[in-house]
């Protein structure tokens, strides 16, 4: 027999030692939410508990609940009749009748007659029934009235160990098991009667299970593990727990994990893992795992497990445990990613040291340098023949030069210790850490084109048959917030400030910051309002602070657990997969020429998190400040936000080339004529020679010296000789026209001093000069092909990306660009 070892049990370790503490776990409120008797031992399933119950099949009569939306209303046996009726479902679920199944026991209807009768259609005993056909010959509303008819006693329980039913007679079964027995003999089934009183199933009976003919140490497993998963928030269905109580039964097991379940259904063997999860947890601590090589990462809080089984070494094993059980308690959240990641740096090294050392590593006082530079070489390998990344082999060395630095400081290195004895050769300096791969993309941002398409396909989230995941991937394009954030979202999340603006109340859990607040539009507001409708509308029990914005539909029957990042991420790659290509302009080169052609975008870059780097990028392409965008993104680094829109310095060149192609001076003549590469000297000298200031470039050195804070002519940028300006400086210039305007316009009829207005005023000539110049930059880029236009915008999109925001007074910053410009807006 295949035995379950897929979960390894704790309590399997000591039975004697550990039942009483299994069962003294056990709450006295869950046994009495079950109706658990130890006599009887039946567990009755409470239908008014919302993780035990669900909505009741329409047909008028019929009990049975309705767990899934594609039931349409029926329970199973009505739902299979029905399709058979050729009625429609109003029309069958107003004339179809109950169909008596499941029933439980029918006692005998001679008044305090002890014994069970044969069904509904026969209402007396065996011996009543007898007396009334052949003595009496009299109906049974005549004949249980007779006066001479008296009742029996009970011949007791039934002698299958499941069954709690009466006998129907002395030394017999139940008359369920007795039609069985009957059916088994007839068959040539029932071999050993024994063992088929031992092993055979209860009836079913709707909403009753039977734990009886089941070891103590068993049924504890049983009511253990199910308290625990009606903790964890699991939806418990009779008909999944009665097949599992029967298969311990018919295997007879001593405990659940010795089951077999190589041949039952998914259903079944999902229960019986479950319960096995929790038993394995059971009585878990940090100095039950520490000693292992595989710890469960539930003892440390953590999901999943922690794998130290694949460090060959026994010293640098030790020594790793060591190291884990102090990182541990720092780290943030549930997840064990960040710690295994360590632990596989470390796998990285051990496998080194095993296939280059003829002892394999084994005695820690032999290794040195050299075996820290085989390492370091075998990765480089690894990543020339692309068996790791280059982010990996960056991480691996980083993280392994952190650890073997940390083990020491953690004393590993002392007597008794497991590194005693370690050369302090061995180990990773700096200039060991291999430089970032060289990063040939703008962050990972999503192009314009694609965003516009996939905003159009958004209904189509709808076909996973959940609103939160669309409502989720909105909220992640509008907000720019994790996944893991919007999932985790309160339904209380929305709230106006003291200017009667929205804002979003949110907990960035990867830097532990509770109730950090973001503004967000009216319709961002009108989506998160429509979930909370829809919440509210699904779980009315349940008080709004337990409440999820986005409860999860799978073993949520109170609305307090979130949709998963990985749930989310899931349906998005099969919606994403579901559209149609997204082409987008690429410049190719063709017969040593560029040209713009539509080619389709990777849809394997499409990611939830791709969207945070998109709102980064919409918001610093509107001209936001990296200070003010650090703050949108809730990041303590300003280098952390930069990362999100950085530009590659292959990509940056060729944009600044393209876009420096049409440069102009002051009076609108081209200064750089044709679009040639520069060198890098010429590159290098144009960055000390020049200083950015808002309209363009300035090139006198006083200024350029004092980092464009010390301008003679007080910043009159366009009556300057040492002004430069170009193509992607043109919205910067026509917002400076349009100011100088307005500028005007109001000081006209302002009240003030003649000399302060003289001195205020916009001249003439200056408004003159900017508007020729923006005239001249619109015309040459008129005069430009469709195809060389399009790598001008892309050019001047990349420059203005990495441009630092300079400005002589407050900031102007636009609203980033509309994604849906269809929606409508809202207060």
């Amino acid at each position: 027999m295949t035995t379950l070892h897929a979960v390894v049990s704790a309590a399997d370790s000591a039975p004697d030692e550990l039942a009483d503490p299994l069962r003294e776990a056990i709450r006295p409120e869950f046994l009495q939410l079950m109706g658990w008797d130890p006599q009887i031992r039946l567990l009755f399933i409470p239908r008014d508990h919302p993780q035990f119950s669900a909505p009741e099949c329409l047909v008028s009569g019929c009990d049975k609940m309705v767990y899934y939306a594609f039931q349409q209303g029926l329970c199973v046996g009505c739902m299979r009749r029905w399709k058979a009726s050729g009625q429609s479902i109003e029309e069958f679920a107003g004339t179809a009748k109950r169909i008596w199944r499941a029933i439980g026991e029918v006692p005998c209807t001679v008044p305090e007659c002890a014994r069970p009768s044969n069904g509904l259609s026969t209402p007396l005993c065996a011996a009543h029934l007898y007396q009334q056909k052949r003595i009496y010959k009299i109906p049974v509303e005549e004949f249980v009235q007779h006066p001479d008819v008296v009742p029996l006693e009970a011949f007791g329980p039934c002698h299958v160990a499941a069954c709690h039913r009466q006998r129907e007679s002395p030394t017999g079964y139940c008359p369920a098991h007795a039609q069985r027995r009957r059916e088994a003999v007839r068959k040539g089934t029932l071999g050993d009667e024994e063992h088929w009183r031992r092993t055979t199933n209860a009836i079913s009976q709707n909403g009753v299970i039977s734990l009886r003919g089941l070891p103590d140490r068993v049924v504890h497993q049983i009511l253990y593990g199910l308290q625990e998963r009606v903790r964890e928030g699991v939806m418990q269905k009779d008909y999944v727990l009665r097949p599992l109580c029967d298969l311990a039964r018919s295997q007879q097991v001593t405990t659940l994990t010795e089951l077999d379940l190589s041949h039952v259904n998914h259903t079944t063997a999902g229960a019986a893992k479950g319960i096995l999860k929790h038993l394995g947890r059971f009585r878990l601590t940090p100095e039950t795992e520490r000693h292992k090589d595989i710890w469960s990462g539930y003892a440390f809080g953590l999901d999943g497990n922690l794998y130290f089984d694949k460090i060959s070494q026994f010293w640098l094993r030790e020594a790793m445990k060591a190291w884990a059980l102090d990182d541990i308690p720092k780290r943030r959240g549930k997840s064990r990613a960040a710690v295994q990641s360590h632990i596989n740096a470390i796998v990285q090294l051990s496998d080194s040291l095993r296939l280059s050392r003829p002892d394999h590593g084994e005695d820690v006082r032999a290794v040195a340098r050299d075996d820290v530079t085989v390492f370091l070489n075998r990765l480089r390998f690894l990543n020339e023949q692309g068996e790791i990344s280059g982010y990996a082999h960056v991480r691996v060395v980083r993280y392994a030069r952190r650890l073997l630095s940390r083990m020491r400081t953690l004393g590993l290195t002392q007597r008794d210790q497991p590194l005693h004895g370690m050369s302090e050769t061995f180990g990773l300096h700096a200039e060991d850490v291999p430089d970032d791969p060289e990063d040939n993309e703008a962050g990972r941002d999503l192009p314009a084109e694609v965003m516009t398409q996939l905003c159009q396909h958004l209904d189509g989230l709808e076909a996973t048959g959940s609103s939160e995941i669309r409502t989720g991937v909105e909220l992640i394009i509008d907000t720019g917030r994790r996944p893991s954030e919007i999932c985790r979202l309160p339904y209380d999340c929305l709230e106006r400030d003291d200017d009667g603006k929205l804002t979003l109340v949110y907990d960035n859990h990867k830097s532990a910051r509770k109730a950090r607040r973001l503004p967000i539009s009216g319709e961002t507001g009108a989506v998160i309002t429509a979930q909370q409708e829809r919440v509210r509308a699904r779980f009315p029990n349940t008080p709004t602070d337990k409440l999820k914005l986005l409860p999860t539909v799978l073993t949520n029957a109170t609305g307090t657990k979130p949709v998963t990042p990985e749930w989310l991420a899931s349906r998005h790659r099969a919606w994403v997969e579901s559209l149609p290509e997204f082409l987008v302009p690429t410049v190719v080169t063709i017969k040593g020429r560029q040209v713009t052609k539509m080619l389709p975008f990777d849809k394997a870059k499409i990611f939830p998190y791709a969207y945070r780097h998109t709102y980064a990028q919409r918001h610093a392409d509107a001209g936001v400040a990296p200070d003010a965008l650090q703050s949108l993104m809730d990041h303590r680094q300003l280098t952390t936000t930069q990362q999100y829109y950085r530009v590659g310095e292959k990509r940056k060149r060729e944009a600044v080339e393209r876009v420096t192609a049409m440069q102009f001076d002051r009076n609108g003549n081209r200064v750089w004529r044709k679009a040639q590469a520069l060198l890098d000297s010429e590159h290098a000298r144009r960055a000390v020679g020049e200083v950015q200031v808002p309209y363009g470039l300035c090139t006198e050195p006083t200024n350029v010296q004092a980092g464009g804070h010390d301008c003679p002519v007080r910043f009159r940028c366009v009556g300057c000789d040492h002004f430069r300006t170009d193509v992607s400086y043109l919205p910067d210039l026509e917002a400076y026209l349009a100011d100088l305007l307005r500028g005007r316009e109001r000081l006209a009829a302002f009240a003030a001093d003649s000399w302060a207005k003289a001195e205020a005023m916009p001249s003439d000539e200056e408004i003159t000069r900017v508007r020729r110049l923006v005239k001249r930059v619109r015309e040459d880029l008129e005069d430009l092909t469709e195809e060389d236009r399009i790598q001008i915008r892309d050019a001047v999109t990349m420059v203005r990306r990495t441009r630092r925001v300079v400005s002589l007074g407050l900031p102007r910053v636009g609203p980033p660009q509309d994604l849906r410009p269809e929606r409508p807006t809202a207060g």
